[in-house]
C-alpha cells in the first residue's frame, strides 16, 4: 500500500519505483532526505538541551509504502490508543517494526505556506527547462585470492577455504559495481574517492562503498535504471548465493531486484583466472541525467 501526500507534487515515477522496492524486501519504506542543517532539541522555552547527530536525521516525506497488513494493524493500534502521529510511518515504527528511508529529492517540497508556493512556481520554471539524458559506466575489478581472508561477494560472505585480498572487505563484485555507477556519473573511481592510504577504509563493508556513490550520483542529478554483472571465477559456484547479492545491490541503490543482474563464468582454465588466482568482475551500470537545456 503506498500513501502520499496530496500537497507533494514533484514526485516522481522514479521515487514511487524505489520506496515500493524497498518495502517489498523490509516491510515498510519512506522517501525523505538527509538533513542539511544541524538540528537543535530544546525545552518549551527554547533552551537548547541537545544538538542531534545529523548523519543520522532524515526530513521524512511522501510517498510511503507498507503491507497491507502492517499498515491496516497499525491503525487498528493507533485508534485503540488515541495516538495521533504526524505520518503513516510514525504509526508503523511504533509497532515495533523496522522503516527503511529511501534517499528522495529536496525539490519533493511540501506546499503549506505562500513561499512555498513560490518555490514551486520555481521549480516547474526549472523542470521546463531539464532533458534526460541516457547514460552507462562500466566497471572492473580484480583481486587475488589470499588464505587468511573472507571471501566477501555482492555484500554475501560465501564459504570457502580462501577469501580475496585488498584494502577494504575486498569485494570485487560492488567494486566492479561502484566504478561502472561513478563512470556512468562522470565521476571518478573508488580509489579517488575511498583510497586505500586511508585507514578509514580498512576493512570496510563494500555495501557502505556502495551507498555513498549512490549519494555521489544521485547528488549529480542520476538515476539508476539497471546493472549488469558478470563474474569471472572458477570456484566455488556462485549460483546459490546470486539472489542475495542481487537483493544486497537493489535495496542499497533503492532500486527494484529486476533491476539487478549477476552472472558467473569460469575461465575455461585460462588466465590468472583459469588458474585460481584469483577473481575478475565486469559490471555496466545504465540511468539517466537531468540535464538543463540551453
Amino acid at each position: 500500500m503506498i500513501v502520499h501526500d496530496g500537497v507533494r507534487p514533484f514526485v516522481t515515477r522514479d521515487m514511487i519505483t524505489r520506496v515500493v522496492a524497498a518495502a517489498a524486501q523490509c516491510g515498510a519504506a519512506s522517501i525523505g532526505v538527509p538533513a542539511k542543517d544541524t538540528i537543535k532539541e530544546t525545552t518549551d522555552e527554547n533552551i537548547v538541551t541537545a544538538t542531534l547527530r545529523r548523519q543520522n536525521l532524515w526530513q521524512t516525506q511522501t510517498p510511503q509504502a507498507f503491507g497491507y497488513d502492517i499498515l491496516c494493524r497499525a491503525y487498528e493500534k493507533a485508534g485503540r490508543d488515541h495516538f495521533y502521529g504526524t505520518d503513516d510511518a510514525s504509526l508503523v515504527e511504533r509497532m515495533g517494526v523496522n522503516v527503511r528511508m529511501v534517499a528522495g529529492s529536496h525539490e519533493n517540497i511540501k506546499i503549506t505556506t505562500p513561499e512555498d508556493l513560490l518555490i514551486a512556481e520555481a521549480l516547474m520554471e526549472n523542470k521546463r527547462k531539464e532533458k534526460m539524458v541516457n547514460r552507462s559506466g562500466l566497471g572492473y575489478d580484480s583481486h587475488r585470492f589470499s588464505p587468511d581472508r573472507k571471501l566477501i561477494l555482492g555484500g554475501v560472505e560465501i564459504p570457502c577455504d580462501r577469501g580475496l585480498q585488498g584494502h577494504s572487505d575486498a569485494d570485487a563484485l560492488l567494486h566492479a559495481v561502484c566504478d561502472a555507477l561513478l563512470g556512468m556519473a562522470g565521476a571518478g573511481d573508488i580509489g579517488r574517492h575511498f583510497p586505500d592510504t586511508d585507514d578509514a577504509y580498512k576493512n570496510i563493508s563494500s555495501l557502505v562503498l556502495l551507498e555513498r556513490v549512490c549519494q555521489i550520483i544521485m547528488a549529480k542529478g542520476f538515476n539508476v535504471n539497471n546493472i549488469d554483472v558478470t563474474v569471472m571465477m572458477e570456484k566455488p559456484k556462485l549460483a546459490p548465493y546470486a539472489d542475495a547479492m542481487t537483493a544486497n545491490i537493489a535495496r542499497t541503490l533503492h532500486i527494484p531486484k529486476t533491476a539487478v543482474n549477476i552472472k558467473a563464468k569460469t575461465n575455461e582454465g585460462m588466465g590468472f583466472v583459469g588458474r585460481g588466482e584469483g577473481v575478475a568482475v565486469l559490471a555496466i551500470a545504465s540511468g539517466v541525467e537531468r540535464m538543463k537545456n540551453g
